[in-house]
């Protein structure tokens, strides 16, 4: 499939109407169609089902290029997959090419999805994460976070995956004097969701680092600890 026939397939699904409704939520400036997030899914569990992988990640890559708001969130979910084989056929790559161009949640969490994926198949990329963390770009800042929250999910984690939650909790504490609403509301969100599974370090990090974050996202990473 080309990524005109994409194109068309997701034109098919717009509302009338909607998407002037998306730009004013979403703002980034780009041509938003229309499409509701389940219609994408839809068309993009489709295409993952029918065309290999070589075929999955050109279409990604020109639907990406597109630039509008449904093409880049479908190019996204084409590459949303817990086993790409082979794993170095390039979707790694891919996704971590698009970081940089990241501008708004609704396109960096989507494309973070997949990433998530594709560093907990092979946790070596975290390399370039951390890379990631002292980038001038906000959106680029906060990925680095998004992308690993797998790590904050595991109930049982095994000594290499604690090492892995340990480098990103220092990843988060350079974060806390960031001013950004979005960074403040990553670092939240990842001590928030370990939370439900290590409290007692989620209540370690908020005694030192606590203070120096912003009141809403002190009060989102405690948000699951128990009331002192």
């Amino acid at each position: 499939m080309s990524p005109e026939a994409a194109l068309a397939a997701l034109r098919a699904r717009a509302v009338p109407g909607k998407g002037a409704e998306m730009a004013r939520y979403h703002k980034a400036e780009r041509t938003y169609l229309g499409v509701a997030n389940p219609e994408i899914d839809v068309l993009a569990r489709g295409w993952r089902r029918n065309l290999a992988l070589t075929d999955r990640l050109v279409l990604a890559k020109g639907l990406w290029d597109m630039d509008i708001h449904e093409t880049r969130i479908a190019a996204a979910k084409l590459l949303t997959q817990a086993r790409i084989r082979p794993d170095d056929s390039g979707a790694w790559e891919l996704i971590a090419a698009w970081v940089p161009q990241f501008d708004a949640w609704a396109i960096a969490d989507h494309a973070s999805i997949a990433g998530q994926k594709r560093l907990v198949a092979d946790p070596s990329r975290l390399e370039t994460v951390e890379g990631w963390t002292r980038s001038d770009q906000m959106w680029t800042r906060r990925a680095a976070l998004v992308m690993t929250l797998p790590w904050t999910r595991l109930r049982h984690p095994k000594p290499h995956e604690t090492a892995v939650r340990e480098r990103v909790l220092g990843w988060a504490a350079g974060y806390v004097a960031d001013p950004e609403w979005f960074i403040q509301k990553a670092v939240a969100w990842w001590l928030r969701d370990l939370s439900k599974r290590d409290p007692d370090r989620v209540a370690a990090f908020l005694a030192t680092h606590g203070a120096t974050m912003k009141p809403f996202a002190q009060k989102e990473a405690a948000k699951h600890l128990p009331a002192v």
